[in-house]
């Protein structure tokens, strides 16, 4: 078997796939990409077995064949190559590959592809397509919040509901919890599961602007299909949380101001906070905001002064600033809005302004304040 193909554009679609390599596969052959010629288009496989990557390009192929070719080797190689045209020739019978390029040969043993383990095909799954940009939002708005808590694996990942016309993202760490909805999908089915952190990371990384984003799902796993890739995940197979019944309803404290200085100040006054639970004192009245650290143990302290627009009865309450930070960081209008109750309940963040289509809301849990 033999092709040629733009040293550029091969290693442009095998930095895509090599994301589903894991660092410790439990076979050799995981640490290989599958490469597979039929027709003269090149498909290029990856799997850690939770996580698939396929992707193809157009090659000049003088037959139909399949191969499994050491990543890292490859990937190294082709890093170190200017553009230019490569040809690899496969020997059918050990599977010995020889790259060739305008500066000499590479010899690298590759392996039987009839050993690579299958990847799932979609069977028996629902779909919904969904815009490329409205997704790789959603994955911003939520993959932050997820936990790392392997104890429960449900908050792992992020939580998708799929109602109809209406698709809604969940995370959650139990510190803070992000809901993200939009409404311009559509759909023949109302469902819900998980999709692990690792898949949205790797799509995220892998989707361009401007297209769109076909996502197929059954009881095991979840099949996104964009421009020529395709990605498969094995879906988190645990109970989420009912994350509404943390959502506090009742919440008569609405605090108004602008987002970008709030999250500048919070930077400011994080650096003076106890590192172990970067807690920030929010001391609220009619009309102005004191944020306050201390760090008692270094004799650290700090306070500032913000404008604006509070309804409610006074309140001081405390919360992780790194946490305020991030959320913050994910909203994006001018101005933020936080309702708060007492300070023992969450806050809830919602921007002033939301997108067309587009509903986001925040909450995050206090910082008990010590005396």
């Amino acid at each position: 078997m033999k092709f040629s193909v733009s040293s550029s554009d091969l290693l442009k679609q095998l930095q895509i796939a090599s994301g589903a390599i894991g660092s410790n596969p439990v076979l050799p052959i995981l640490e290989d990409f599958l490469f597979t010629i039929e027709n003269k288009k090149l498909t290029i496989a990856a799997t850690d077995l939770e996580t698939s990557i396929i992707t193809e390009i157009e090659v000049n192929a003088d037959s139909n064949g399949k191969v499994a070719v050491p990543a890292k080797i490859l990937l190294d190689t082709l890093k170190e190559l200017p553009q230019q045209p490569i040809t690899f020739t496969v020997n059918d019978e050990n599977y010995g590959i020889q790259i060739t390029s305008s500066y000499g040969k590479y010899r690298l043993a590759g392996e039987n592809g009839d050993d690579f383990p299958n990847i799932p095909e979609p069977d028996n799954v629902d779909t919904v397509k969904i815009t490329t940009d409205t997704l790789s939002q959603a994955i911003s708005k939520t993959l932050f919040a997820t936990s790392n808590d392997e104890l429960r694996p449900a908050m792992t990942g992020v939580y998708l509901q799929v109602d109809f016309n209406k698709l809604t993202f969940v995370a959650t760490d139990a510190h803070k919890l992000v809901k993200y909805t939009f409404n311009d999908v559509k759909c023949e089915v109302s469902t819900s599961f998980i999709i692990p952190k690792k898949a949205l990371n790797l799509l995220k990384s892998a989707l361009s602007s401007g297209g769109e984003v076909t996502l197929s799902f059954n009881k095991a796993n979840a099949y996104f299909n964009f421009a020529n890739t395709k990605m498969i995940c094995r879906l988190i197979d645990a109970r989420y949380p009912d994350y509404n019944a943390v959502i506090p309803v009742d919440n008569p404290n609405l605090l108004t101001m602008s987002r970008v200085d709030f999250q500048n100040s919070l930077k400011r006054i994080a650096i003076y906070a106890n590192k172990t639970t970067n807690q920030v004192i929010l001391n609220i009245n009619n009309s102005s905001l004191t944020v306050s650290a201390q760090d008692l143990d270094f004799s650290n302290e700090a306070t500032e002064q913000l404008t604006c627009t509070y309804e409610g009865e006074p309140l001081t309450i405390g919360f992780n600033a790194k946490f305020l930070i991030e959320m913050l960081n994910v909203l994006e209008s001018d101005e933020v809005k936080i309702e708060l109750s007492s300070p023992t309940r969450a806050g809830v963040l919602f921007p002033t302004e939301n997108e067309e289509g587009e509903e986001i809301l925040m909450l995050v849990m206090p910082v008990m304040l010590s005396n």
